[in-house]
């Protein structure tokens, strides 16, 4: 007589690349996985070419994937953002029982998660929007994960996501961020950063490009020696990488071959349509997302290379001193970065206050430290920072954060003027480094456009002298009255 299939502790339906990878790490460390995916062959090759490496159990159903979970269940939902996570669900609630997890692990809007996560508890089911960072390598060796959701499915999960995730210092990189949608939120702002990370980078290898007329690998060189200091991170390593490999069809400089348009997925325009909403200024994030909108636009970009081809502006960098410009831009490319890790975890602090998630952003920062692709050296001090002052109104202010930014802005501010002077576009350095400047402004202004907005539509103002909103009577007799 046939032996009853062992249940499962865990099911995963979607087996693309990151599904297949999460599954494999869950066996890997001794769970047994139930794995779906909706094109059964996908599921069977997965248990034959992986088999060996734990307990997989195969279904082609949906509904004979959840009878093979043990009770109460969990399910991880691997399938793409949107209508098609929501068709998944729609399938499991009719199959799933009160105090089952639902794992959405995609890479979700942080609003659609907070509605799912509503409607699944008026079905009794906890929903967890789960930010998983690290790509597939990370997904099968080890993430950094950002659950939210309710604390009773945290102390189910905890273990499990424990188990599978990136450690650093012997610390795995997890942490529930907060309720509802805390987790997908936290996962979209570390997407943010990374595209002004990114943004950076390449800016700073065209200042290295311009300025050096050095060839790729020459600027390899440049990256790995940052890569020992404090600019040690995932990002820098790999720019060492892409610009030492060479195309094997040309013979050429691989990241000459390679079209000069950058792809985006959503989650940078999401950060910063979230950051508009909660009024956080994160230019950095903003610049990055824009850049890659402007490397897209490629039809306008060659009308405008043809008309503007002779105009002023375009100038050479003039580099009399190479390690001196190489250190500018070094310090540059830090402060910058800084920037925007600030604006970052800013936004954190907003979308926390405004819903009510508490997220502990040291909390974060010590998970970001590995498995995640923005993971750095610097995020140690990030964590210590706010280990010191949890309620830290500006990243910036830390002593060691305004330390590095005070040391580098000559360097700074050279690097954005001669980059200004020669034509070379660097919005991320730009605008970070106007950010900077404003921020610590002791006015700015913006009483000027408060006065204007009173002028043209009434919209009053505050005094500096005494409380309260005020109005001036722009086309009478200009008299002020209280709002």
């Amino acid at each position: 007589m046939p032996q009853p299939h062992p249940l499962a502790q865990i099911g995963v339906t979607g087996l693309a690349v990151m599904g297949r990878n999460l599954a494999r790490n869950l066996a890997r460390h001794g769970y047994a996985v139930a794995v779906h995916n909706r094109s059964s062959a996908r599921t069977h090759a997965l248990v034959a070419e992986c088999g060996d490496e734990g307990t997989f159990i195969p279904a082609d159903t949906l509904a004979d994937f959840v009878a093979s979970l043990s009770r109460p269940r969990a399910v991880i939902v691997m399938v793409q953002a949107g209508a098609a996570t929501d068709a998944v669900i729609d399938e499991l609630v009719p199959l799933l029982d009160a105090d089952d997890v639902v794992v959405d692990c995609g890479n979700a809007h942080y609003a659609d998660t907070r509605r799912r996560e509503q409607r699944l508890r008026t079905h009794g089911l906890h929903f967890v929007g789960c930010g998983v960072s690290g790509g597939e390598e990370g997904a099968l060796h080890g993430p950094s994960i950002m659950p939210g959701g309710s604390v009773e499915s945290y102390a189910r999960l905890g273990p499990i996501l424990s188990a599978i995730a990136a450690r650093v210092d012997g610390e795995p990189c997890v942490t529930h961020a907060g309720p509802d949608g805390a987790g997908h939120f936290v996962k979209m702002v570390h997407n943010g950063i990374e595209y002004a990370d990114m943004q950076l980078i390449a800016e700073a290898y065209e200042l290295l490009r311009e300025g050096l007329w050095a060839s790729p690998r020459q600027i390899a060189e440049i990256f790995r020696r940052w890569n020992t200091g404090p600019l040690e991170s995932f990002l820098i390593e790999i720019t060492a990488d892409v610009l030492e490999h060479m195309d094997t069809a040309t013979g050429r400089p691989f990241v000459d071959i390679v079209a000069d348009v950058a792809e985006q997925k959503g989650t940078g325009r999401w950060t910063v349509q979230s950051a508009l909403d909660l009024g956080v200024p994160v230019t950095g994030i903003a610049e990055a997302t824009f850049a890659r909108a402007l490397s897209g636009s490629v039809v306008a970009r060659r009308a405008a290379a043809e008309t503007f081809a002779h105009a002023g502006g375009n100038f050479a960098l003039t580099v009399p001193d190479t390690e001196a410009f190489v250190e500018d831009v070094r310090r540059a490319l830090y402060a910058s970065k800084i920037v925007a890790y600030a604006q970052g975890f800013d936004q954190i602090a907003a979308g926390s206050e405004e819903h009510g998630w508490k997220i502990d952003r040291g909390a974060v920062a010590g998970i970001w430290r590995g498995g995640c692709i923005i993971r750095a050296r610097f995020l140690d001090r990030i964590r210590a920072a706010y280990a010191v002052d949890p309620a830290l109104p500006t990243m910036l202010v830390d002593p060691y954060f305004a330390g590095a930014v005070t040391d580098g802005v000559a360097s700074w501010r050279r690097i954005v003027a001669e980059a200004a002077q020669a034509g070379v576009p660097v919005p991320a350095f730009a605008s970070s480094l106007a950010y900077y400047d404003g921020l610590r402004r002791d006015r700015l202004p913006a009483a000027l456009v408060q006065g204007m907005r009173d002028h043209f539509g009434a919209h009053t103002y505050r005094r500096v002298d005494r409380p309260g909103s005020f109005h001036t009577r722009w086309s009478g007799d200009r008299s002020e009255h209280p709002a």
